[in-house]
């Protein structure tokens, strides 16, 4: 029993004493006065000495239980610090006994290692002690040959001696005129061996690619253009202009605003025109008044709620063309994105030709092309499919498309002959494969074949015209090309009035007047040209 136990029982036996002497009071106040006093008073403290001895036997108790319970729980604290000791002794028994064994393992290794070190040095020593055998048998040998060389050159001197008596020159000297006399006559043979050998191959390859372009040209169908900035819309009757223009025109206006597209309700019967560069938008224009008209509500919310799904329609349609395009074309791989923006080339056109038929083209003139010259046809259509990417991004970086393209195509983990493919294809980048060269060539012939593209011609020639002119204008120019449908400007310069350093400065001016002066689609590639020629005649 612990203190706090004792506490208690030593405050309740007051409490119990309090209770009885009050009740004894009481009663001897009830049986008569003083008598029933003194007996009550001899009577509690008769009680009082019981239950006090009562109370130090029942302490007495606890206390020896108390001690009882220490003893024991100091027995069993004791039999586990021996058990816990015990119990560590054999860990550490067993931990010595480990240690040892591995140290035996040790040096069982150390004594093989030794011993296998010794039978090394053995070896070493015996292989060293033939070693010394062979070299002095090489040494005797060497000996032998030294003497028997000298006796060689002995003869030869004199043989020499002879010959140059015979003759009347030295040794060197007929030895010089006779190298001379191979070299000149190898190098005439070289040389004319060299030129046949140019000469025949620039017949056949010439020969050659003209066969391989005309007849990828062959085999590749073609269409004309027949893009334009304009689209009809057709109606059942007139009255229906009047229900597309609103009251007070808030219906064409509200039309206009949502699409971007400028609306011409005029006397042409049963037509609208929708006017725009942006086929998209023109194509979202057409789809969005053919519900409205159909639907036969036309509003200026109704038109909003139209043109926005609409909208949604022609993306998913762009998505599906692009699918379509890669499946017929069989390239297999394509991220995503690039598919959306192979299929909004069949929204843009360039000088009326329609650019995801272009491509299309592009992509079978050089799987055609790549498989006569036996390289990759599937990166070579890859890459002709995607050569013209950057004209379709969603925003309008300053950029020339071929450098974009080929940052989309890099950012979409391309094959980095096809990235340097479409950045080559306008001479922006330097080519690295064989593709790049393909690429730029059927790019070129299937713009520049007969009903390709639509330009009018005179504005065609006067553009030209004014490129040329306006190189000319420098001093020093001598002559000027506008070449690659006015892409390229190739400007000739006199050697004697311009420095390098000067053509530099006069191909930056060139382009710099280009740019603030002529209106031009694309952009303009300006080339100085500047040659020493050093002319001798032969009489």
């Amino acid at each position: 029993m612990t203190l706090k136990n004792l506490d208690a029982v030593f405050l309740y036996i007051p409490i119990i004493n309090m209770s009885t002497t009050l009740l004894y009071l009481i009663i001897g106040v009830l049986i008569g006065g003083l008598p029933g006093f003194l007996i009550g008073r001899f009577l509690l403290r008769k009680l009082f000495k019981d239950q006090e001895v009562a109370a130090q036997n029942k302490v007495k108790k606890i206390l020896k239980d108390a001690e009882n319970n220490a003893e024991i729980l100091k027995k069993n604290r004791l039999l586990e610090a021996k058990e816990k000791f015990l119990q560590m002794k054999t860990e550490h028994e067993q931990q010595v006994n480990e240690r040892n064994n591995n140290v035996n393992q040790r040096e069982n290794g150390v004594k093989q290692k030794e011993q296998s070190l010794n039978s090394r040095l053995e070896n070493m020593n015996r292989k060293e002690s033939e070693l010394d055998n062979t070299r002095k048998n090489l040494e005797r040998q060497t000996e032998i040959v030294i003497k028997k060389q000298e006796e060689v050159e002995i003869l030869k001197n004199s043989h020499v001696q002879q010959l140059e008596t015979i003759a009347g020159l030295s040794a060197e000297d007929a030895k010089n005129q006779l190298v001379d006399t191979l070299r000149e006559e190898a190098r005439s043979k070289a040389m004319i061996q060299i030129k046949d050998i140019v000469d025949e191959a620039k017949l056949t390859a010439t020969k050659e690619a003209k066969k391989i372009v005309i007849q990828t040209i062959q085999r590749t169908a073609t269409e004309s253009a027949i893009e334009n900035t304009v689209s009809i819309f057709n109606i059942e009757n007139d009255e229906i202009k009047g229900r597309i223009i609103g009251r007070e025109g808030r219906n064409i206006r509200a039309l206009e605003a949502a699409t971007g597209i400028e609306i011409i309700v005029d006397d042409t019967p049963e037509a609208i025109i929708l006017s725009g560069f942006d086929p998209v938008r023109r194509e979202i224009a057409r789809l969005a008044m053919h519900r409205l008209v159909t639907d036969g509500r036309i509003h200026p919310a109704r038109i909003e709620e139209v043109v926005a799904k609409t909208k949604k329609q022609i993306e998913e349609e762009i998505v599906e063309i692009g699918e379509r395009t890669v499946i017929d074309l069989g390239i297999s791989g394509l991220h995503p994105e690039l598919i959306r923006m192979v299929g909004r080339m069949r929204y843009r056109s360039s000088y009326g030709q329609n650019l995801l038929q272009h491509s299309r083209e592009v992509a079978n003139f050089c799987a055609t092309m790549a498989a006569e010259l036996g390289l990759n046809v599937k990166l070579a259509k890859r890459a002709g499919l995607l050569h013209d990417i950057g004209k379709v991004p969603d925003d309008n970086p300053e950029l020339p498309h071929a450098i974009l393209g080929m940052q989309l195509a890099e950012k979409y983990k391309e094959h980095p002959e096809v990235c340097n493919a479409i950045g080559a294809h306008h001479d922006e980048v330097e080519m690295t494969s064989m593709l790049s060269p393909i690429i730029q060539v059927c790019d070129a012939i299937s713009g520049a074949r007969p009903g390709a593209r639509r330009e009018v011609v005179e504005s065609y020639i006067k553009r030209l015209k004014e490129l040329e002119e306006l190189a000319m204008s420098y001093p020093g120019v001598e002559k000027t090309f506008a070449i690659q449908a006015g892409r390229e400007l190739r400007v000739v310069v006199e050697s004697e009035k311009i420095s390098d350093a000067q053509s530099e400065v006069l191909a930056a001016d060139i382009s710099n007047r280009i740019q603030t002066e002529m209106t031009y689609p694309g952009q303009i590639k300006v080339t100085v040209i500047r040659e020493t020629r050093s002319v001798a005649f032969a009489k």
